[in-house]
């Protein structure tokens, strides 16, 4: 019993001088840098398309979205899709 003691406390004395190595290795080459660049990215937001279909079979759409660009676009390729000019 008095042995188990003895190594407990050695090995509760010796434990901290042998973390402080792996402990102060990982502070060191560990660093945070901060990019407010990456940081003002937004994620884009797709254009949603409501399609509506008549009781003659003809087609036509609701676009809306964020970039008028994108809005665009989306419709030209729906008219090339359904075959509308």
């Amino acid at each position: 019993m008095k042995r188990i003691l003895i190594m407990l406390v050695i090995a509760v004395l010796f434990l901290p001088f042998t973390l402080e190595p792996a402990i102060s290795a990982d502070s060191k080459t560990f660093q945070v840098k901060k990019q407010p660049e990456i940081q003002q990215v937004k994620p884009r937001k797709p254009v949603r398309i409501k399609l509506k279909r008549s009781s003659e079979g003809k087609y036509s759409w609701d676009l809306s979205g964020d970039e008028v660009d994108e809005v665009v676009r989306a419709d030209k390729r729906l008219k090339k899709l359904l075959n509308i000019e």
